[in-house]
């Protein structure tokens, strides 16, 4: 609970020392698509810099025995060539997660038959574009590629019972940030 306060005084702070720049509101279109509770913040750092801060947090549970609870906080940097929140851009990002994943097949050999406890953290480096809508809003397409490591308790699930297998490691390359955002400029 330290580290998300640490994290949310982060942001405030962020976005308190960006003064009069531009402040966006923004929310991933994929996520809400997975009902997945998703907010976004970026903010001016200069001409062609800005910096984002998005986080989900799902606590929910599809069944008694089935859960995809978790919680995830994404910082990136971003550059754009032309200028900010105008066209393209490329950014350097970091992720970290939290999850329990109970009876639900996932990619990566997660399947329902295991329960999985663990974190997750990485990062990468992504390509975006943001076209414009109108004066206060914007359609923003991203897509990021990197690392990620992962470390969790895995459980073999045995009718309402969970058999402790152990602690697994696992070492990720590949999509580390997608998104299809709509955003609300506040100046």
């Amino acid at each position: 609970m330290k580290k998300i306060g640490l994290i949310v005084f982060c942001c405030l702070v962020s976005i308190l020392s960006a003064s009069a720049q531009y402040v966006v509101i923004k929310t991933n279109g994929l996520y809400d698509a997975l009902t997945c509770p998703n907010l976004g913040v970026e903010f001016s750092l200069g001409r062609h810099f800005t910096g984002d801060v998005s986080g989900n947090y799902a606590p929910f549970e599809i069944t008694k025995k089935e859960s995809l609870k978790h919680w995830l906080v994404q910082p990136e940097f971003r550059y754009w060539p032309v200028e900010r929140f105008n066209g393209h851009f490329i950014g350097l990002h970091g992720y970290y997660m939290d999850y329990v994943f109970k009876k639900v097949d996932l990619p990566f050999g997660m399947n329902k038959d295991h329960a999985y406890d663990g974190v997750g953290y990485g990062g990468g480096i992504s390509y975006g574009y943001q076209l414009y809508l109108s004066p206060r809003w914007s359609l923003e397409f991203t897509a990021g590629f990197g690392y990620g490591y992962f470390e969790y308790d895995k459980f073999v699930m045995k009718e309402d019972k969970q058999e402790y297998l152990g602690l697994y490691k696992t070492d990720y390359w590949g999509i580390t940030k997608a998104g299809i955002s709509i955003t609300y400029f506040i100046k």
